[in-house]
């Protein structure tokens, strides 16, 4: 039956007068879906007084669970001390700011104080939905990674296959293509040898340089000159004498 079709009757706790949902348990995994009811919303409020009639209807509720039992007893089936005194599966709200947002958490009851969580459930703006696990989320994570890092790597590895077909095809050129420079024929350098003495033999002899102008002494005549007058000066003339320092004191003049 459709959620949409139900009484108002089917969300006020009377167990006489309340549709059953479906008799089969709920699977672990349904992040894939989600359950929205805009006439039920538009009817009552989503608050903590109907938000668990609210999540019964959903597929996600399961039927067997102590909640279910308090229902059939006109107990508000989110009663801890009634909860806690009963063992087996229930929903608890664990987090809640009405009246956006509700958070149910699935758990299974050993014992007064002994529970353990199974799965959890939340309510966004009158939308159900199942919240993933947490080994389903790491799992997502690492095959993005994995599927990130593999992109990586053919991208490198065409890169890098790229990168040595240019090499290879360098390889294999003809030898044509280096500069002449790097070999050296002799016969061309004798061919160019005697082409040069040629045109030099052909060449006029260079004209003498022009004469030095009238009284003009170059730098190299005036050197030579004036080494052989130091030489002959040398040899005829003696040094003069100071007739008052070198004469000494009893040669000077008394007065």
């Amino acid at each position: 039956m459709d959620a949409s079709l139900l009484s108002a009757d089917t969300f006020n706790g009377n167990a006489g007068e309340q549709i059953a949902p479906p008799l089969q348990p709920p699977g672990t995994d349904m992040t894939g879906i989600c359950f929205r009811d805009q006439l039920w919303i538009n009817s009552y409020p989503l608050d903590r007084n109907y938000v668990f009639d609210y999540f019964a209807l959903s597929p996600f509720y399961d039927i067997t669970c102590n909640n279910e039992i308090l229902r059939r007893r006109s107990v508000h089936p989110l009663d801890h001390s009634q909860l806690s005194k009963m063992t087996g599966l229930e929903y608890v709200i664990s987090d809640a700011t009405e009246p956006n947002f509700f958070v149910f958490r699935k758990q299974k009851r050993d014992g007064p104080e002994k529970v353990t969580p199974m799965l959890t459930y939340y309510i966004l703006d009158g939308s159900i939905y199942q919240a993933p696990q947490l080994c389903t989320v790491f799992a997502a994570r690492v095959g993005r990674a994995v599927y990130n890092i593999s992109n990586a790597f053919s991208v490198a590895a065409s890169k890098l296959e790229t990168i040595r077909q240019g090499d290879a095809k360098s390889q294999n050129e003809p030898s044509e293509s280096k500069p002449a420079s790097e070999t050296v024929d002799l016969k061309e350098v004798k061919r160019v040898d005697l082409i040069l003495k040629s045109l030099y033999s052909k060449l006029p002899p260079a004209p003498p340089p022009p004469p030095f102008p009238e009284g003009y002494v170059s730098q190299e005549a005036l050197g030579e000159k004036e080494e052989e007058v130091g030489t002959q000066g040398g040899e005829s003339q003696q040094p003069q004498i100071d007739p008052i320092i070198d004469q000494g004191p009893a040669k000077r003049m008394k007065f």
